[in-house]
């Protein structure tokens, strides 16, 4: 448990920690202001359009190879991106980055599962999960700001370096190997490309929308075809013997209800994270380390729920009913950041709703882990576990691409109206947080229409047997 929380940990940083050190990492390598996106965008495109795949893959060739290879492939890109002397190094190591993670991302929720089968033992591991998770990407702008500020921005990277090589040692002693389904052989390699090309091509185009604009003929051309890999990828799963996704796992409500509330409620809540940031940065006038400092608050809270609190209200209340009351919180939290000033402080106008944020969070995401993975099978673990976090990573692009997009049109319309700068950006990130809340609205919705029992949903109708074991499965 510890392993895969930490593994998940450093992966789940390296998201972030970039964020804070671009302006830095623009000037060390001479990189222009349209080039500058594409080293979050290479690691986003590569780490999304894969872990479907890697998930299955984990499934069908043994989570602990797939593991221990995408520690592998990470610690060593993450060197190369300490290196790098040039921005083609960068992106391409960034994007080398993307794949392992990818990889440990994909099969460690899956293991989790099978680790601890029991009821009340899995909702605390998941509970842990979900603290890594929301913590880790708060203190990726932390740590980010605090190396770039101290070490340099190549330390980013090279603190990887120990952290993994530690943790590929650790995992070849501790993990046991699980078993391989005998299905191997008959991969759905058609599918698997599908749905990578068609992943791969919709994070690109959602990417790029902050450099090139949603209307610009390589956004429309690259989510068409986007969309046409995907359609022909969910025919392919109808009609394909042994497919990547089956898709009766959609027939469990859970699973489709948890994905759905997810990819809406993590587009605002990423979002939420990129316009909080730069409203501190920007208007109020922090440094990179102390707005990454001022959004520890909301990791703390998370931790405090999703640790201390999440596993008893689930036991007593229903995953269904903490999900939605979290949904709720985010969402006037979100609602409550829409009245930031121009001339605002952080303990007056910010630390409430981000302490709100952070309840509403701790115990959204562990009921969202818990209903998607309801309906897993021991074969179908990985691949369970590789949708939710493909979901997570399509919202986390497209909530930061919609609000980071709807802020600069704002403020751009605002500023050629003759509106002072800081005015104007005020104004563009209250548009922002307010359709995150719109965002949220809609997770709380669907959720609350999908989600009806507050039980478990029943397994769907399968071949294989149901997720059994004990503390070495």
């Amino acid at each position: 448990m510890w392993l895969l929380c930490g593994a998940s940990l450093m992966i789940i940083l390296d998201g972030t920690i970039v964020t804070v050190a671009m302006p830095t990492i623009q000037r060390s390598l001479g990189f222009s202001p349209g080039s500058l996106s594409w080293v979050m965008n290479a690691y986003l495109i590569a780490f999304g359009s894969l872990l479907l795949l890697t998930g299955r893959l984990g499934d069908l060739r043994g989570r602990k190879r797939v593991f221990g290879c995408g520690l592998a492939v990470f610690t060593a890109a993450s060197l190369l991106c300490g290196l790098a002397t040039s921005p083609a190094m960068l992106i391409t190591a960034r994007f080398a980055q993307g794949i392992g993670g990818a990889m440990v991302s994909a099969v460690s929720l899956g293991m989790i599962v099978t680790l601890f089968p029991e009821p009340s033992a899995q909702a605390k591991a998941i509970g842990a999960v979900s603290f890594v998770g929301a913590g880790g990407a708060s203190l990726g702008l932390v740590l980010g700001g605090v190396l770039t500020q101290t070490v340099g921005w190549h330390w980013i990277f090279f603190v990887n370096v120990p952290i993994g090589i530690a943790a590929s040692l650790l995992a070849i002693k501790v993990l046991d190997a699980d078993q391989v389904s005998k299905a191997g052989s008959r991969a759905d390699w058609l599918g698997a490309g599908l749905a990578t090309a068609g992943l791969m091509l919709g994070v690109y185009a959602i990417g790029g929308t902050t450099q090139y604009g949603w209307g610009a003929t390589r956004t429309l051309l690259a989510a068409a075809l986007a969309i046409g890999l995907l359609a022909a990828f969910v025919i392919r799963q109808a009609t394909a013997c042994t497919p990547l996704l089956p898709l009766r796992i959609f027939s469990v409500r859970s699973v489709t209800g948890a994905n759905i509330a997810q990819l809406l409620v993590i587009a605002a809540a990423f979002g939420f994270q990129v316009i909080v940031t730069l409203y501190l940065q920007r208007v109020l006038g922090d440094s990179a380390a102390i707005s990454g400092l001022s959004l520890l608050p909301t990791a703390v809270v998370i931790g405090t729920v999703s640790l201390g609190f999440s596993a008893r209200i689930a036991a007593r209340f229903g995953h269904r009913l903490m999900l939605l009351s979290g949904l709720l919180l985010i969402a006037v939290a979100l609602a409550l950041l829409t009245l930031v000033p121009v001339h605002g402080s952080y303990p007056a106008h910010l630390l409430a709703p981000l302490v709100l944020f952070g309840a509403g969070g701790g115990l959204t995401l562990p009921a969202l882990a818990s209903l998607a993975m309801s309906g897993a099978t021991q074969s179908d673990a990985g691949l369970a576990s590789g949708l939710f976090n493909t979901t997570q990573q399509i919202g986390a692009a497209l909530g930061v691409a919609v609000l980071s997009t709807l802020a600069a049109t704002r403020t751009a319309s605002l500023e050629a109206a003759g509106q002072g700068s800081a005015a104007a950006l005020t104004s563009g990130y209250r548009l922002a947080f307010a359709t995150g809340a719109g965002l949220a609205a809609a997770a709380l919705i669907a959720a609350a229409i999908l989600l009806r029992s507050r039980g478990a949903a029943p397994r769907p109708p399968k071949t294989t047997e149901p997720v059994t074991g004990n503390a070495q499965s």
